[in-house]
């Protein structure tokens, strides 16, 4: 056997000994405290019933059941008229610091946008933001049925509708509503 090096025999002096230690003392830890909380998973919201209508704000078009609040949100951030901020907004249960990836499968095509949880008027959503001039942003153009899934929080069907297309036209616009051709009495020419 080999003898005890200086340093080892101060190392287990320094630890005490078992007669130092508390008996029957023991430190409880309860793990549902420490660390983040678990993550959850939610079901799909029922979307048979729902439809696209313009926002009260005027700003952005709501997705969602009648008289409940909207599940999804395409909004319009004008502050810089000359560059629009296209916004896209998931309303479902956000954790500060959280990003995902937020895929939209529809008019024959499929897009990811990243998206991270913001707090808006005291509610934790998620948004993904970009450029309106943005060539992602083609999906909403077309007027078929969109699905969009957002990791955890359910997938929202949707069903077709022109006002996603024409919402995005508009915001590109700097918010103006597009000119129509006419003569000066205010009928196209189609019109008579």
């Amino acid at each position: 056997m080999r003898p005890l090096t200086p340093a080892l025999a101060l190392l287990l002096a320094a630890c005490g000994s078992a007669a130092d230690a508390p008996q029957g003392e023991a430190t409880r830890i309860v793990f549902d405290e420490a660390g983040p909380p678990p993550a959850r998973a939610f079901p799909s919201p029922d979307t048979s019933d729902a439809f696209w209508r313009v926002a009260a704000s005027g700003q952005a078009v709501d997705f969602g059941n009648d008289g409940e609040p909207p599940l999804l949100s395409l909004a319009c951030d004008l502050t810089d008229a000359a560059a629009p901020q296209f916004v896209i907004i998931r309303h479902a249960e956000a954790l500060p610091g959280q990003e995902a990836l937020f895929p939209f499968v529809g008019n024959g095509m499929s897009r990811r946008f990243l998206a991270d949880t913001v707090l808006v008027d005291g509610e934790w959503r998620w948004e993904a933001r970009l450029p309106a001039a943005s060539t992602q942003l083609e999906i909403f153009e077309g007027p078929r049925e969109m699905i969009a899934t957002l990791p955890g929080r359910g997938t929202l069907e949707m069903r077709g509708s022109r006002i996603p297309g024409e919402f995005l036209a508009w915001c590109r616009a700097g918010g103006e509503l597009p000119e129509v051709e006419g003569d000066e009495t205010g009928g196209s020419e189609e019109a008579r």
